[in-house]
Formats: C-alpha cells, sequence, structure tokens
C-alpha cells in the first residue's frame, strides 16, 4: 500500500534536507525586512544573505553599519522569532 503525502508536506520534507532552505528563508527575511528593522534600514540594506546560519547584511551606509554593529543580537532575536525557527546564530554587518 502506498502512503500518500500532501504536496505541503513534500515539500517541506524537501526543503528541510534541501540547500534551498537557506536561499528561501533570506527571502523570506528580505520580504519582512523593512516590517522587522523599519523604512530606513531597510532603504539601505543592498543585500541580506544567509551562509552556514551567519546572516549577511550589506550596506555601503557607514553610520547604518554602525547602528547595525550595536543591533546584532537583537536582529538575530527578531529574525529568528519571524521566522519561527532558531536559524540564525549570527549576524555579520559589511
Amino acid at each position: 500500500m502506498s502512503q500518500e503525502i500532501s504536496l505541503a508536506k513534500a515539500l517541506q520534507q524537501f526543503l528541510r534536507t534541501s540547500r534551498l532552505k537557506t536561499g528561501i528563508r533570506a527571502l523570506q527575511i528580505e520580504e519582512i525586512w523593512e516590517e522587522l528593522m523599519g523604512k530606513t534600514i531597510a532603504k539601505y540594506t543592498e543585500k541580506i544573505q544567509i551562509v552556514n546560519h551567519t546572516l549577511f547584511i550589506t550596506t555601503s551606509v557607514a553610520p547604518l553599519k554602525n547602528e547595525l554593529l550595536y543591533q546584532k543580537n537583537q536582529i538575530r532575536q527578531r529574525v529568528n522569532e519571524a521566522l519561527g525557527e532558531n536559524i540564525i546564530t549570527d549576524v555579520v554587518i559589511q
């Protein structure tokens, strides 16, 4: 007897074991970045990436880099809370 599985569950299982998951998580973060951090920070954030549970935030605005450096722990907590998982263990501002 074959076991039936919903498409949603099949995708969840695939993403759990796939390297695509971090790319999808980064896209999810980008979608809610303005909500998490505010319009000004979102406007000047150039790139968001996840590599090995580290969130990389890229901006060329020096004062914003300094502000984000002071908020690294809060950023990690907010992102993990928004994703509903403890995915991010470190934040790097570039």
